[in-house]
């Protein structure tokens, strides 16, 4: 237990977990104790920050220092004589800052040294070193990303060869709950062709009768327009958690019989067409975690929606006829809130920007 702790539950008295009076005689050598403790902490803290500067920060070499004298010719040579669209090759400069490298040297002339590279806008320090580490060593770089989407893989089950991935044309991401089950049927240019979602009111009712659930998956399943791949949602709930069980059963369940009634209908001459990905994984990628916990992704599907319209080049193209009419569907005041329909799309946008845009560049 932390001393700050123990001075919180002295001051609660009988509130706090030592059901004793403030005044009590057992409780004072353990104050004393923690008094002492409190003093030499303190004695120490101040000793130690008295030793280090105000202010104090490393200063960093310059960006010359670190490369030899043809590493330095060679990344001069790549950033004077490069194209905007030879810069774009390099990730990091992408977007703004290959356009911004340009004007720097339509202004000011060619690169001198690489130190000059922080007087161009966007630029800071350790973007600078990453860029010409980049421009000399392109093949490290491959390699990391080669790693990477390895350890992506992990999150989709079964794994998926890379030269598949790079012919696949759409998907179709499938979210369920306790009460629905929404797809999204997207292609790799993040356009919209299909987004619905199917109430489901006979799930959990009773004993998880099989016909039932066969009845309303199949259901779902003939409405599923054909697509390259399938990807399912992968709930993160254990089946320890004694107080989830049932809901954890149930989308097992539900999970289980997509699976299957997918795969019989779409996969044609033993191709494997049905995926699982891990919920916490588009999670991550969209920032929607709390800790070990997702948050709602409505409000962000809401942006997407609204960019759609206002932006030249949004995230993703929804059908413009539809717009209206998915806007006001997420903001309609209803008892259940459509957190499936906007987690498949939430799903399928990540697959794409993740394994297959991530696999092309």
């Amino acid at each position: 237990m932390s001393f700050k702790m123990l001075d919180g539950l002295l001051q609660r008295g009988r509130k706090g977990f030592f059901q004793l009076p403030l005044g009590s005689s057992q409780l004072q050598p353990l104050y004393l104790l923690w008094c002492q403790k409190s003093t030499s902490v303190a004695q120490q803290d101040s000793a130690d920050s008295s030793s280090v500067p105000e202010n104090f920060s490393e200063p960093k070499p310059s960006i010359d220092d670190l490369y030899s004298s043809e590493q330095k010719s060679a990344v001069l040579q790549q950033l004077n004589m490069a194209t905007v669209e030879e810069l774009s090759a390099v990730k990091l400069l992408r977007g703004r800052k290959s356009i911004n490298v340009i004007e720097y040297r339509n202004k000011h002339g060619p690169f001198q040294d690489l130190q000059s590279l922080l007087g161009v806008p966007l630029f800071q320090y350790k973007t600078a070193v990453k860029v010409c580490d980049f421009i000399l060593n392109p093949v490290a770089k491959e390699e990391r990303k080669e790693r990477k989407t390895s350890s992506i893989m992990k999150y989709i089950k079964p794994e998926i060869e890379s030269e598949k991935l790079k012919s696949i044309n759409s998907i179709v991401s499938i979210v369920f709950g306790t009460r629905k089950i929404a797809w999204a049927h997207v292609n790799r240019h993040l356009t919209i062709h299909d987004w619905e979602q199917q109430e489901c009111m006979m799930f959990m009712k009773g004993t998880y009768t099989p016909s039932v659930y066969l009845e309303e998956i199949s259901s779902v399943v003939s409405r599923l327009p054909e697509a390259d791949l399938y990807v399912l949602e992968k709930n993160g709930l254990s089946a320890l958690n004694v107080n989830l069980f049932p809901v954890t059963l149930h989308l097992r369940t539900v999970e289980a019989m997509l699976y299957a009634l997918i795969h019989k209908t779409f996969a044609h001459e033993g191709q494997h067409k049905v995926l699982s990905m891990a919920r916490i994984f588009v999670g991550k990628h969209f920032e929607l975690m709390v800790g070990e916990s997702r948050t709602s992704g409505i409000d962000l599907v809401k942006q997407l929606l609204l960019e759609s319209v206002t932006h030249a080049k949004p995230r993703v193209n929804f059908p413009r006829d539809r717009v209206v009419s998915y806007q006001n569907l997420l903001s309609s005041n209803k008892p259940w809130r459509d957190e499936e329909l906007c987690d498949s799309l939430l799903q399928a946008v990540a697959f794409y920007e993740i394994l297959i845009l991530n696999n092309n560049t």
